[in-house]
């Protein structure tokens, strides 16, 4: 396996566990939530998510590398801090809608890091796949903030 491959591989490993931590995330949102509209967005967003991860994984394999199967460490302390945080402060529409903007944040910064890396290793390869996901967690991270702003204008 070349080098580039190892890097490619790294890469996409990285954007697995931001992918399933996204999943997972979104599914926490959508257990949380009493909103239906909400409810049914996070549920979609969630299976959006594991399908970004299953793609990577493919691109994985073809590379003839192991893909990643699991969430990040950080991820999982995020939604344990989020679990303990909701017990004092409630879990209404906003709260759940700030934690889904957090974690788009971080969504959003691992594609612009992934980017960064595949420019600086001329992983061309892998970059539209890339691309085309960031443009997906960009529009997520949209729309959450979004809705975040007018369920923070109604309160």
């Amino acid at each position: 396996m070349t080098d580039m491959n190892k890097e490619a591989i790294s890469v996409l490993n990285d954007l697995i566990e931001t992918s399933k931590d996204g999943q997972a995330g979104f599914k926490t949102c959508a257990e949380d939530i009493k909103h239906p509209e909400l409810k049914t967005l996070f549920i979609n967003r969630a299976a959006d998510c594991g399908t970004a991860a299953a793609e990577l994984q493919s691109a994985v394999r073809s590379m003839g590398g192991d893909p990643q199967t699991s969430t990040s460490v950080s991820g999982d302390l995020h939604r344990r801090w989020v679990d303990v945080k909701s017990m004092f402060t409630g879990k209404g529409e906003e709260a759940v809608l700030n934690e889904a903007e957090r974690g788009e944040d971080h969504a959003m910064k691992a594609y612009r890091d992934a980017m960064e890396k595949i420019h600086k290793h001329n992983l061309a390869g892998i970059r539209d796949l890339v691309e085309r996901q960031y443009h997906g967690v960009q529009r997520n991270h949209d729309q959450v903030k979004a809705l975040r702003n007018q369920a923070r204008a109604r309160s």
